[in-house]
């Protein structure tokens, strides 16, 4: 949205050289040259190059000739040019902006400004660019030659494409459930460092199949030009479980799946995975509403996908095309797609709400029309809904279901909730946020837990933070359905039969079993009539009135990696910790975990850049867990010590250490939120913790066996239940390799 609208025609030209299409995240040097228009620009006028919110091109800086970043401008006419680097000081989505302003003279008709971005004259490497693919990266060249600080946009800005480099990641995807005879996919892709998926890969890959499989070819080729390759038609006559590794050319394994899990033919419920919450470039996303579409579904194999883009920035127009193209990418049995937005209120009156409608055609209630000039559905309407008492109230009867979420503005649920918000949001690339599952608790709301990207850089269901202030990889959502399709969807959504993960696709089926039949309510009875059905055995996410004092819990965690621990929850009481290790199997690893974050708001991040040295022993090597910024991770290391560079949003990263001698030496770190040291012989199984302020942030230390190798883990236990309110039955299940699960609760009441 420019600042104004005045004569775009005359306030000049720009072109860029060179142009074309560049590797994301590469160093490169361009140079932009502005001609002053009919206005020309006069003293202290000024222009801007704005660049998306999500954007993580540059930094640019005008300081050090020889670094990354450097930039120079200078003026035809040997007009004095002032320039500053400005985040989120330009109207959004161009957030990220340059400002050159025209001092000590002025610019005339055909002066040029030339803006070298990147100057590589002095030695400068470059400016590297965005981190992620966008078929039309604009430089968004805004002018105020009248020196009004009332921004005109050009009418036609530069425009360069970033594209994919070589893969260096391999990904293979399975669906998590099928019934046994109908057929399914293995889709696999190889993205590049950065995370995108990349189509100049040129292999023959080999399969092998680790239980039995139909259909399966034992060579697939990964032809360039193709973001995929993907066996179809596969097929299970029987029961069990599967995985399949792909192979190189010589045998080496490139990667292995996501465990499959065979159930038999009448199973009445299966899993679909999906990502309900992103925006596209109309908003504050990156490329088009179809592409956002079109990657969900073709290059992170999606089952079920949703556009969240923020309400005060939707117009009339793209909210029709959003439905339109909701209704177009919709194929029951093979894919679905959501209608929605997202309701986005600054926090004192509500915070950020998930909509999702289950048909097309509804009206879009607005929290503002802060960045919308066409108000004119306000005053037919009376749409727009300033607080969420006010959202609730004007969806009530409508079809549809409403999530909570946190990003840069968090929902407050205990401000406002009705059971149309039928879940919270614990991940997403944003960051973790259990507090806010502890908040629905606290105030006894029976909501399930969901995870989503809320991404912005054009790749949801495959999330990558980049180089930017995102500090975790995006989530996803594994729905419990009959079918794939959307009223199928949206009664798991409605029963809260489903399950979040980081990210990760793993199979995880908890159960509650009672003695004597318990009373199953398809809708919750505490906000009125609901209907109910008799069963023994109760699934993640419902909620049932029972007579018995206990109930056998069943679980089952199938991992996409082996198993550190699994967490028993009644609501807000930890019941368990479970690990599939003792101390007699610790060896020479030690773990430094960090984790937390400053505060609920969007300045949450914790920066854990820190240092830790080992007495009376040796590293030998190290690893790091959940680091998804290049530029961040281990910095240097030798025998004696690691230095490293960290951020946590609410979610956790790690230091993985082996050392020469097992339980022997002591270690010392120092972070800016807080330092310790230990005697590595005092660490265990359980973590030591170093609490350091903030929201829940800490640094952990324990030991672990030096190899995990579990990934399946069977609990069987005997619950008591509450003789007052609920019982809250979950699992939070932690990987290995930093990816977390949660399943939603079972709701348990007696009498």
């Amino acid at each position: 949205m420019p600042y104004s609208d005045y004569r775009p025609d005359l306030m000049g030209t720009a072109r860029l050289s060179p142009s074309g299409s560049f590797e994301a995240g590469s160093m490169q040097s361009f140079t932009l040259v502005y001609t002053a228009g009919a206005f020309g620009v006069d003293d202290t006028g000024s222009i801007k190059i704005g660049f998306r919110f999500a954007t993580d091109f540059g930094p640019v800086q005008f300081t050090d000739p020889k670094a990354p970043g450097y930039t120079t401008v200078e003026a035809s006419n040997g007009a004095t040019l002032e320039a500053k680097w400005e985040f989120k000081r330009n109207i959004r989505p161009w957030s990220r902006s340059l400002y050159i302003g025209v001092v000590k003279d002025f610019l005339k008709p055909g002066d040029t400004i030339t803006i070298r971005f990147g100057d590589r004259r002095s030695g400068s490497p470059g400016i590297r660019l965005q981190t992620y693919c966008e078929s039309a990266f604009e430089f968004r060249v805004l002018v105020d030659p009248i020196a009004t600080y009332d921004y005109v946009a050009l009418p036609d800005s530069p425009k360069i494409a970033i594209v994919p480099g070589a893969g260096v990641r391999w990904r293979a995807v399975l669906p998590t459930m099928v019934r046994a005879g109908e057929p399914f996919r293995l889709s696999i892709k190889a993205d590049d460092k950065w995370g995108n998926p990349s189509n100049i890969m040129d292999r023959t890959l080999r399969l092998a199949a680790e239980g039995a499989v139909a259909g399966l070819p034992a060579n697939l080729r990964f032809m360039p030009g193709s973001f995929a390759a993907v066996a179809d038609g596969l097929t299970v006559a029987e029961p069990g479980d599967l995985t399949i590794r792909v192979l190189d050319e010589k045998g080496e394994e490139l990667v292995r799946s996501n465990p499959l899990r065979i159930v038999a033919r009448e199973t009445p419920l299966v899993h679909f995975w999906g990502d309900t919450h992103g925006q596209s470039n109309e908003t504050l996303g990156t490329n088009t509403a179809r592409e956002y579409f079109e990657f969900g579904r073709d290059k992170a194999f999606l089952d079920v996908m949703g556009h969240q883009g923020n309400d005060f920035q939707i117009t009339g127009a793209f909210w029709r095309e959003l439905n339109i193209l909701s209704k177009e990418f919709d194929k029951p049995g093979s894919f679905v797609c959501i209608p929605g937005y997202e309701w986005s209120a600054n926090t004192a009156v509500g915070g950020d709400r998930n909509v999702h409608y289950r048909h097309e055609g509804e009206t879009i209630h607005r929290s503002s029309h802060a960045q919308i000039a066409d108000a004119t559905d306000i005053v037919d309407e009376g749409s727009d809904a300033h607080t969420a008492h006010e959202l609730f109230e004007k969806l009530k009867g409508k079809d549809c279901v409403v999530m909570a979420h946190v990003g840069g503005r968090y929902a407050d649920i205990k401000f406002a909730h009705d059971p149309l918000e039928t879940a919270v949001e614990v991940h997403s690339a944003w960051g973790t946020f259990e507090w806010i599952v502890r908040d629905a608790f606290e105030k006894d709301y029976r909501v399930g837990i969901v995870a989503n990207s809320d991404g912005h850089k054009g790749r949801p269901g495959s999330c990558y933070p980049g180089a930017s202030f995102f500090g975790s990889y995006g989530g996803l959502t594994c729905f419990l359905a009959e079918r794939l399709g959307r009223d199928a969807i949206f009664e798991s959504m409605r029963r809260r039969r489903h399950y979040a993960t980081t990210g990760n696709r793993a199979v995880i089926s908890v159960t509650a079993e009672t003695a004597t039949p318990a009373e199953v309510f398809d809708r919750d009875p505490a906000t009125g009539p609901a209907k109910a059905q008799d069963s023994r055995k109760l699934l993640m996410g419902d909620i049932a009135r029972i007579a018995d004092e206990e109930v056998e819990l069943a679980v089952e965690v199938l991992g996409s990696a082996p198993i550190e621990q699994l967490d028993l929850f009644d609501g807000l009481d930890l019941i368990e910790t479970v690990r599939p290790y003792a101390a007699a199997d610790l060896g020479a690893r030690v773990r430094l975990v960090y984790e937390g974050a400053e505060y609920r708001g969007r300045a949450r991040t914790t920066t854990w850049d820190g240092r830790l040295t080992i007495a009376g022993n040796q590293i030998e090597r190290t690893g790091v867990i959940n680091n998804w910024n290049l530029d961040r991770g281990i910095q240097k290391q030798d025998p004696a010590s690691v230095a490293w560079k960290a951020v946590t949003t609410g979610n956790y990263g790690a230091i993985d250490l082996w050392l020469k001698t097992p339980g022997a030496g002591r270690l010392a770190f120092q972070t800016a939120p807080v330092s310790g040291e230990a005697a590595i012989a005092d660490l265990g199984v359980a973590p030591l913790v170093f609490e350091a302020g903030g929201l829940e942030r800490a640094v952990k230390l324990q030991r672990l066996p030096e190899t995990m190798t579990e990934r399946r883990m069977v609990l069987r236990r005997r619950i008591k239940v509450r003789p007052k309110g609920d019982t809250r039955l979950f699992i939070r299940v932690q990987q290995e390799d930093g990816h977390r699960m949660w399943t939603s609760p079972i709701y348990l009441f007696r009498g």
